[in-house]
């Protein structure tokens, strides 16, 4: 019991001293769960308008399948991702495994199917109010797209922080393609599996204080969009 609570004092001091290791770690945790994002919610969220005002023949397919990828396992993923960009893979020649970008490719395809699916519920729902509107005023595809975008604004943003809160507690593919490499690819979630195993639960716990951090926070703001949102419904 006092080898516990000497190690959460520890871990409590390198959080508040701003540890050089854990602040190392936690700003590329950021940096690639943040790319991962922004790129994931460029391909998502039009993808979610799109299906939300067209109508074509593979439309009720498509959905289903973002539904369906949601529950992909994440270290299959980045079991697929490391087989593409290893040597022996098409993208080998770009020497990209072991890498911050190929944990961000991995990431992207975790959560674009997430981001995707839970702001296509969000912009049908907006679509079924503004389409009669759009439709006598003429407007193109695009158009409608970008108006639902931008009236949906804050239900994107809400879709985005739960793809963001998914990308920074993955640990399988970001393993798998990323190799938890020292001062290159270590990011919360591996380190911590990492320091756990090496008995040294001062620095684990440190980082899985900021990681809950992060959480609390991404959910604290989901939770306020949708008070506000249905406020401003009301």
């Amino acid at each position: 019991m006092s080898d516990l609570w000497l190690g959460l004092q520890q871990a409590i001091w390198l959080v508040f001293t701003l540890n050089g290791d854990l602040v190392e770690i936690t700003l590329r945790s950021l940096q690639v769960t943040l790319s991962a994002l922004l790129l994931a919610s460029v391909l998502a969220l039009p993808l979610a308008a799109l299906l939300a005002v067209r109508r074509f023949r593979w439309r009720r397919s498509v959905i289903a399948l973002l539904n369906a990828l949601m529950g992909l396992p994440p270290v299959v993923v980045g079991l697929i991702v490391y087989v593409i960009l290893s040597r022996s893979g098409p993208l080998g020649v770009l020497g990209l495994l072991f890498t911050p970008t190929a944990m961000v490719i991995a990431q992207v395809i975790i959560i674009v199917p997430l981001i995707a699916s839970i702001a296509h519920q969000s912009l049908r729902d907006l679509w079924s109010d503004y389409h009669d509107l759009l439709i006598s005023m003429n407007t193109t595809q695009r158009q409608r797209i970008s108006t639902l975008l931008w009236d949906g604004r804050r239900a994107l943003l809400t879709a985005a922080l739960a793809g963001f809160g998914r990308a920074i507690g993955e640990v399988g593919a970001i393993m798998v393609v990323g190799g938890n490499i020292d001062h290159a690819t270590r990011v919360l979630t591996t380190a911590i599996a990492l320091e756990t195993g090496k008995g040294q639960f001062a620095m684990a716990l440190a980082l899985g204080f900021v990681l809950i951090a992060l959480a609390l926070a991404v959910n604290l703001v989901i939770h306020w969009l949708g008070q506000t949102e249905r406020g401003g419904r009301w």
